[in-house]
């Protein structure tokens, strides 16, 4: 990862990292259960999660298995998710700081590898389908969730343009066939695609990523005077008094295994 973008990623969720366990857009959310409910855990498996952010999934899936590694970048941020899946009586979890790019464990270390709503933050996203390749187990599977950008290019690039104005350490929300192909070319074998709809309250998103006041506000008139195509895409709605309140963007969870 470029360094003086990870020290932009490191600033920005050491500031905000309790804000992140919070947030009920990480915290539950159909793509979360969704993934639970196909991770088909055992009490046999060893899993990975990479970039554990808030460490919710850490946290959903740590009764279900025997040990589960939450790595991330930023210490700040492995404090809160430690704080919050130990609050929940979760002993059987570790936290390590490493980069998704270049991760601090043996090959073949696990059997399950998971990655949710981070990879949008990595400035060498084949290095890191790379590395989720190396440290799975053969017969191994990716569990991946992140947003996702439209795949007609106008609208990737509105998208990548306010998730970059709102967030300066956002690199790029990735489509769903990019993604698919890059795993693909890795060495993964993709056996799932599932897209979710992601709402967004558009001051609650600012204020999570800590946006200033004046920043939010240009933000805010850039959305609301974009053109009639890219608002009815991308359901930007105003309230009675013409702020905007609400848009809605696209996720994807890809469920994919290491060939044996």
């Amino acid at each position: 990862m470029d360094e003086s973008m990870k020290n932009q990623v490191k600033q920005q969720f050491s500031r905000n990292a309790d804000k992140y366990v919070t947030s009920a857009i990480h915290a539950k959310g159909e793509d979360l259960a969704w993934l639970v409910s196909c991770a088909k855990a055992n009490a046999n498996m060893n899993v990975l999660d990479i970039a554990t952010g808030g460490g919710h999934v850490a946290n959903a899936l740590a009764p279900l298995v025997r040990h589960v590694t939450a790595c991330d970048l930023t210490r700040e941020m492995l404090a809160a998710a430690e704080r919050f899946i130990g609050g929940n009586g979760h002993a059987n979890v570790s936290y390590i700081t490493g980069d998704a790019e270049q991760l601090p464990f043996e090959d073949e270390s696990f059997d399950l590898v998971t990655c949710r709503i981070a990879a949008h933050h990595f400035t060498d996203v084949p290095a890191f389908a790379a590395e989720a390749l190396r440290v799975a187990k053969p017969g191994g599977k990716l569990l991946f969730i992140d947003n996702v950008a439209p795949e007609q290019d106008p609208l990737d690039q509105f998208y990548n343009d306010i998730e970059k104005l709102r967030d300066p350490s956002h690199v790029r929300a990735w489509k769903k066939s990019e993604w698919i192909h890059l795993l693909e070319s890795t060495g993964f074998r993709v056996e799932m695609a599932v897209c979710f709809p992601k709402p967004f309250r558009f001051q609650d998103w600012c204020e999570r990523a800590g946006l200033p006041q004046a920043e939010r506000e240009a933000l805010e008139n850039k959305m609301l005077q974009s053109a009639e195509d890219v608002r009815r895409f991308f359901s930007i709605f105003s309230d009675e008094n013409g702020r905007l309140s609400s848009f809605s963007g696209e996720s994807v969870y890809i469920q994919a295994v290491r060939v044996e």
